[in-house]
């Protein structure tokens, strides 16, 4: 029999026992036992589906988890277009949606754009706002679809005409650090 002393291989040691402590703490929180009801696999199954889950975030999540900046735009052609141009100026600036349900919007220079409240259906498609002045008197409200959704980039659909869906406008954002201006 080898004498092995604890520090002849440390990083070893410590990484299996992280390990097998993890994979303990994994199968306790699953409900998994020792008493053969279940097979290795099935447990290994139920301990991927429950990591799995809790990394899946609702769009909601998504769209509140950072502040956004439009970064671009793209036609119903496929074709980039100035973010100064008529069609898609108004919709280009800062984003700040919070998890409860507000956002502000601003300008690239900083000015404010609009406040109110926000929404995102269930299913990720369509994004909702109700833009308020600062008495909280409802001044529009304005039904997005979505197009994209990621934690690395938001875009959504504008209609320059609601009646004519064969043209629009698809607007970019990304996240960004930029801190949200103070009035």
């Amino acid at each position: 029999m080898k004498n092995f002393s604890i520090s002849a291989k440390p990083v070893r040691l410590v990484a299996t026992s992280v390990a097998a402590l993890a994979t303990a703490a994994v199968l306790a929180a699953c409900g998994a036992t020792d008493d053969g009801a279940t097979s290795g696999s099935e447990q290994a199954g139920t301990s991927q589906q429950a990591a799995e889950s809790a990394q899946t975030a609702t769009p909601s999540e998504v769209l509140a988890s950072t502040a956004w900046e439009t970064t671009g735009a793209v036609d119903q052609d496929g074709k980039d277009v100035p973010l100064e141009d008529e069609n898609v100026s108004t919709f280009v600036g800062w984003a700040y949606f919070d998890a409860d349900g507000t956002f502000t919007m601003y300008n690239l220079d900083d000015t404010p754009k609009m406040q109110g409240d926000w929404t995102v259906t269930e299913d990720g498609k369509t994004r909702h706002i109700v833009a308020k002045d600062e008495a909280g008197e409802v001044l529009f409200e304005r039904d997005s679809d979505i197009v994209t959704l990621t934690e690395d980039e938001f875009t959504y659909r504008v209609f320059p005409d609601e009646n004519d869906t064969s043209v629009y406008y698809d607007i970019v954002h990304t996240p960004t650090d930029h801190a949200e201006p103070t009035n």
